[in-house]
């Protein structure tokens, strides 16, 4: 019995499916991961127990780079915004919030704006990159701007995100048009319909990348609007970086504070209006979450 590194496709009733690379194996865990409280996740990169025939046995869970709560998935190297200027328009808050959450769990953040062929959104393409984000005006439709995202995403784990109707799907699609028969076989055999939460898959892309297709990303459940994004969420915002060490106050909330550095760029143009528009109505929804909730969970 050897033992071989892999990482977690899918999870499905207590089976775990792991690409070693050179086969996919279906394994059970050890019960001691559900003693410790470590729950193997979609994504992580685990070492199994080769038992021949298809199947293994889950031993070990490789260090995390990150861990979402729902949809339940580890190691995402980024996440990828797919946002509009045409009909359905976005919301900079939503982009504001999912690059917040990014930033607290060590993910990168890419831009796209969908249906350039209909609407440049020209707004959202100078709001983000001001504010240092790889920003990318693309059609699923005509398939402009597709060729320069497939080396972003390339070699790496991206989960997909957008309001509903951005046209999430069109472009994976578009990237991959194998990508809607996996996902429409996958519907079929959980006979659940397409919109399932509870269940996440890596799907891997012709260009080289692994993507995550859940629809739990499409509206971030609250869990991750959590302490530790309230505790740090100043430094979630990178262009308040160069200024959050000058503030007069240590502990300074960057909301209304006399001598706040952040507030002094803000007023000097060098900081948006509406990306700090956004960290005030974060800061206020964040605000009511107490010490002895995290305590609680």
């Amino acid at each position: 019995m050897s033992m071989s590194t892999g990482r977690i496709k899918k999870a499905l009733s207590g089976f775990y499916y792991v690409d070693t690379g050179t086969e996919l194996l279906t394994c059970r865990a050890r019960g001691k991961f559900r003693k410790d409280g470590i729950s193997p996740l979609v994504g992580d990169w685990v070492e199994v127990r080769d038992l021949g025939g298809g199947e293994g046995f889950l031993e070990k869970i490789l260090p995390r780079r990150n861990a979402f709560a729902r949809p339940a998935v580890a190691n995402i190297d980024q996440l990828v915004v797919i946002a509009s200027g045409a009909i359905p328009k976005t919301d900079p808050f939503l982009i504001d919030r999912v690059a917040a959450i990014a930033a607290l769990k060590d993910c990168d953040l890419i831009l796209l704006l969908n249906k350039s062929d209909l609407d440049p959104a020209d707004e959202l393409y100078n709001i983000y990159t001001t504010a240092g984000f790889t920003t990318l005006r693309v059609s699923a439709e005509t398939g402009e701007g597709l060729e320069d995202l497939k080396p972003l995403i390339s070699g790496k784990l991206s989960a997909f995100t957008g309001n509903s109707g951005v046209g999430k799907s069109s472009i994976l699609n578009a990237l991959d048009p194998e990508f809607n028969i996996q996902v429409g076989e996958i519907s079929e055999a959980l006979g659940r319909g397409r919109h399932t939460t509870r269940h996440v898959e890596l799907f891997h892309l012709a260009c080289g990348a692994d993507v995550v297709d859940s629809p739990g990303f499409s509206s971030f459940e609250t869990d991750e609007l959590n302490l530790e994004l309230k505790r740090r969420l100043p430094e979630t915002f990178r262009e308040f970086a160069p200024y959050l060490d000058d503030c007069r106050f240590v502990g300074c909330s960057h909301t209304k504070e006399k001598g706040c550095a952040v507030l002094d760029a803000l007023k000097d143009g060098k900081i948006q209006k509406c990306r700090h528009t956004s960290y005030l109505r974060l800061y206020e929804e964040l605000k009511p979450l107490q010490e002895w909730q995290e305590k609680k969970r």
